[in-house]
Order: C-alpha cells, then structure tokens, then sequence
C-alpha cells in the first residue's frame, strides 16, 4: 500500500505494507528484558475459587492478568508526568501519531567510568538537521538488547547538553534504546529528562520520550515515517510500538 504524506509542504511517499517495528515485546518469560531492579513481568491465568482460566486446564477460554511495569518491562513511552508532582497522562501528551523521524547511530563515549552521548556527537551527526523525531541507535548493537537484564549495570546515558541540543533544534520526539535516557544511579537528578522537557522553566507538554526500543542493524540510518502507536493507559508512561517506514521519495 502506497500512501503519500504531506508535512512541511513537503509530500512523502511511503510503503504502508512493509512495516519496521522498533519495540520489545513484553512477555512473561526470562528472556524480557529488565531494568529498575524488578522482577520480570508476570503473565498468569484468572483464579476464581476451582475455576483457573486456561484452556489446557478445562476453561472454555484463556484469561490472564498481566503485571508490569512500563518503565522496567520494554518498549515505553512517556510524557512529562513522569517528572512532575502534578499528574499528566501521556495519552494527552501524545496530540499526532505520525513523525518524519531521523534514525542515527551513535557510539558512547567514555567518561570516567560513565559511557555518554554528548551534544558534540550528536551536533556532529545531524549537520544542522532538525527532526520533529529522533531515533538513537547506541552502539554495540546487538540482539541481546532484547532480553537483557541492565539493572545495576550503569548503561550509556544522554548528557544534559545532548537532551538540551535536541530540544533546542525542535525534536519533539526522542526514541533511545536503553532503559533511560539518564544516569541509572544520578540521586534523582534527571538532567536529561529534564533538559528535554524543559522543566521547570518552561515545561514542553507534548514532547514525549520513548525508551527501551530496538533497532536492527537491517535498517539504515535515515529519514523514515515514524508512527507511535501506544496502549491507551492513563498514566504517565505506556507500553507503546514505534514503527517505522522507508521514504521511497519525496
């Protein structure tokens, strides 16, 4: 399915029918990843005195709940609420589903005993480009991202600056695939949560984080069609599907 996509005045070209999915699945197995010191994510049948809610055990249906936690269990995203004392819900955050999103490769560098990415790396990669939405890709890229466990691993963060640079050049969409755009361990400071929504000073509502994403090296750095898709959660965070899709003109 070929769909044209009009933005800036400028009409995209876009193959609906071969998707890019850039989220982690969430399932209740050891292979999900996890982050925040949590177990992982528990996917069990309905008890209901004698009555269990599987098929394999005499139901007439499988009926499960589900326990997670968005931040720790994959693939989230997340509105300025999840900084504020005050509530905000990322499904109001969230106004346009679609993004031209650039997609870039970055390599941390090393601090001390910290892996950063800085605003000279990321001012370097852009050349003065200005994306609505911004798809990090941290290196090395392998398919371990996928079920890794990060807690207390002290994994590659976004410097202050960096968050600071993408606000600044207009990137209302920031996508990373590491379990937080900070510090695992900063005393709460947040500085690039921060940095990029711009709070206190002049929070930006509508600007939103996803993390914990993965992109597969089969897919090239670029200019893509970018669509959030989100579970309607009211909260400040959500499990959501990034999906990309090639430009084939434009």
């Amino acid at each position: 399915m070929i769909a044209s996509l009009v933005h800036n005045n400028i009409t995209y070209k876009v193959d609906l029918s071969k998707p890019l999915d850039i989220s982690i699945p969430l399932s209740g197995t050891s292979r999900n990843p996890i982050a925040w010191y949590l177990d992982k994510p528990l996917i069990e049948p309905v008890q209901l005195d004698d009555w269990t809610g599987s098929v394999s055990e005499g139901a007439s249906v499988n009926f499960n709940n589900i326990r997670f936690n968005p931040h720790a269990h994959g693939t989230h995203t997340e509105c300025l609420g999840h900084i504020t004392e005050e509530f905000h819900s990322v499904q109001k955050a969230l106004k346009r589903y679609f993004a031209i999103a650039r997609v870039i490769t970055v390599a941390p560098e090393l601090k001390g005993k910290d892996q950063v990415i800085s605003r000279k790396q990321l001012s370097g990669i852009l050349k003065g480009d200005s994306p609505e939405a911004l798809v990090i890709r941290t290196l090395p890229n392998t398919s371990a991202k996928r079920s890794r466990k990060y807690s207390d691993t002290n994994w590659p963060y976004l410097e202050e600056g960096a968050a600071e640079f993408m606000r600044k050049i207009g990137v209302e969409h920031l996508l990373i695939d590491l379990p937080s755009v900070d510090k695992e361990k900063d005393e709460g400071k947040l500085k690039a949560h921060r940095a990029f929504w711009n709070y206190p000073e002049a929070p930006r509502m509508h600007a939103t984080i996803t993390e914990f994403i993965y992109v597969s090296n089969r897919i090239n750095d670029g200019t893509y069609l970018l669509n959030i898709q989100t579970a309607p959660f009211v909260n400040d965070a959500t499990p959501s599907r990034p999906v990309l899709y090639k430009i084939m003109s434009i």
